[in-house]
């Protein structure tokens, strides 16, 4: 057993933001079943969206899937309109999958919906304190993927 001396901070920082995650990503994917969309879908769109024009490979380093499994998901979202397939202008072997209108479309309306549960949960906690949440938040964030980017 690991034994070190954490101040009572860290110990209870780290079970609320473990709690905390655990029941924002359950309430994520409840808002997701009202949109006809999986977790993976989801979580595909937004890389998509925020990495424009990515190819399957990198779309599989991105979400730590197979290729084989971002390649029927894709296949899964094409068909529902939500993303194509794109061949690249400069190299004709590459095969870039883009957004189409309605994945944009059902991604703003389950952000909406995301926010939606987020404002109600947080409606009794002051601006002020919401922008203390907000600082604190980005700080660990920043900190996180700065120790990712050392790996």
């Amino acid at each position: 057993m690991v034994s070190a001396n954490y101040d009572d901070n860290i110990i209870e920082i780290e079970k609320e933001l473990r709690h905390l995650c655990t029941i924002i990503k359950q309430k994520g994917r409840e808002i997701l079943t009202d949109f006809s969309i999986t977790p993976p879908q989801f979580e595909a769109l937004q890389h998509l969206i925020n990495n424009k024009n990515m190819t399957i490979g990198e779309l599989s380093s991105k979400m730590f899937l197979a290729c084989s499994t971002i390649t029927d998901l894709v296949d899964r979202m094409e068909k529902s309109n939500l993303v194509k397939r794109v061949r690249d202008d400069e190299d004709r072997r590459v095969v870039r999958v883009q957004v189409m209108e309605d994945g944009h479309k059902l991604i703003s309306k389950v952000l909406h919906a995301r926010r939606s549960y987020l404002a109600d949960v947080l409606s009794e906690v002051d601006k002020k304190d919401r922008g203390f949440i907000l600082d604190g938040i980005s700080k660990i964030y920043k900190n996180t993927v700065e120790d990712m980017n050392r790996i």
